[in-house]
């Protein structure tokens, strides 16, 4: 059966344009990807904001759905959780020389390490006479963060010397993967033989691990193999698909954000009528302009022309160029409303045919109920991927929240 059981939840009427976050969506996606990915632990990555969907809330409905860690990719958000009161497992892999180390001690943070930084964690420690939980990162073929593998052995053995002071834990070990969204790739078995090497590295040494965790989301789909014992999952309890050949709901997923704001204006306009900044949208016949009061100052792509918008459950595409703070959508010339203003700025006369009027929803994406535009379709616009789409919406755009933890889905 098809997850898209609820309606996209409705817009609130006293905001002018909003992200609606279905906190019910994002707990039985959870649910659905610990089923998949069992006996491991699960993650719930909520890094970069919960990829725009907020990272309390998320988090805090990650923990109630039955995540045993949050992951986030600077201390500096995992200690935004921590003031709000969770108390989970938090691991934050990403650091510079400024990060604040000791303050994640001090709040029993999980801290990723690669190299360079077990002298900082160290020195931490010192300060506060308590040990630190370290997960060591090996570099297995991503070519960014984590140890290289000529110097795995040498990281290792600094960091048990340490964890035999008392003065950390390696509590794990992990890798990131590449191509897990392409499954047919052979670098991905490339990868996991490789940190297997690196883990039996590590337990040679001594170390006794917790966890050793090595899958995203496209691997927690699409390869057991790699799940250790524990996934880490980032795109998928948002409801996105992390592969272009295979939808949300194909992935029993259901998309957590609805962005959506109300026409700012319905313009009747003649044949000729160029359309936004360098006029690269021209009418073609007598027409009805609706403007919708988003841009890339939201978060919008600029290059996303021909984006979908939904007004009255029609889906019309934006012509012409993305501003910075709104957009254009072509009602059709049979879209013409009482209300709307003409070219010469006279109000349309009441015999005009009802359709979009000032004020009217429109959603540019959604859960996909009902045919209605899906986030991947704003990626398609802007030649990119989901991912970049929702992180991007500013905080210029309020966030709400429906449902919880409890639900099943749509607006409670």
């Amino acid at each position: 059966m098809s997850p898209f059981v609820a309606p996209v939840p409705e817009p609130d009427s006293g905001l002018e344009r909003q992200a609606i976050i279905d906190l019910s969506a994002i707990a039985n996606n959870i649910r659905h990807l610990r089923e998949l990915s069992a006996p491991a632990q699960f993650m719930a990555v909520v890094k970069a904001d919960a990829y725009g969907h907020g990272a309390v809330q998320v988090a805090q409905t990650a923990v109630a759905a039955g995540a045993q860690w949050l992951g986030t990719a600077h201390i500096a958000e995992a200690l935004a959780l921590r003031e709000a009161g969770i108390d989970a497992p938090v691991l934050s892999w990403l650091h510079t020389p400024l990060s604040d180390f000791t303050a994640a001690v001090a709040n029993n943070i999980d801290l990723g390490c690669s190299g360079w930084e077990l002298e900082h964690i160290v020195g931490a420690v010192r300060a506060l006479e308590r040990p630190a939980r370290v997960h060591l990162k090996i570099d297995t073929g991503l070519g960014r963060n984590g140890c290289s593998r000529e110097h795995w052995s040498a990281l290792v053995d600094a960091a048990m010397g340490y964890q035999r002071e008392g003065l950390i834990r390696v509590v794990g070990v992990f890798s990131h993967l590449a191509v897990a969204d392409a499954p047919e790739r052979p670098e991905t078995d490339e990868q996991l033989e490789r940190f297997r090497e690196a883990v039996a590295v590590a337990e040679a040494a001594g170390a006794d691990l917790e966890v050793r965790h090595l899958a995203n989301t496209p691997a927690t789909l699409s390869r057991p193999d790699t799940h250790f014992d524990l996934v880490r999952v980032g795109l998928g309890i948002y409801g996105l698909s992390p592969f272009p050949d295979r939808t949300s709901a194909q992935l029993g997923l259901v998309p957590a954000m609805t962005l959506a704001t109300h026409l700012a204006l319905c313009k009747n306009v003649p044949a000729g009528q160029g359309v936004s900044y360098g006029l690269n949208y021209v009418t073609a016949a007598p027409t009805t302009l609706g403007l919708v009061p988003m841009g890339y100052a939201d978060g919008i792509p600029r290059v996303a022309t021909g984006g979908p918008v939904r007004v009255n459950g029609i889906t019309y595409p934006v012509v012409g160029r993305i501003a910075m703070d709104q957009m254009v959508i072509d009602l059709g010339p049979h879209a013409e409303v009482a209300g709307a203003v003409s070219d010469s700025g006279s109000e349309a006369g009441p015999d005009v045919a009802a359709g979009p009027a000032l004020g009217a929803t429109a959603v540019l994406f959604g859960n996909g109920h009902d045919g209605g535009p899906l986030v991947e379709q704003w990626a398609d616009a802007a030649g990119t991927i989901n991912y970049e789409v929702v992180t991007r919406i500013s905080q210029r755009v309020p966030r709400s929240y429906t449902g919880g933890v409890e639900c099943t889905g749509g607006d409670q």
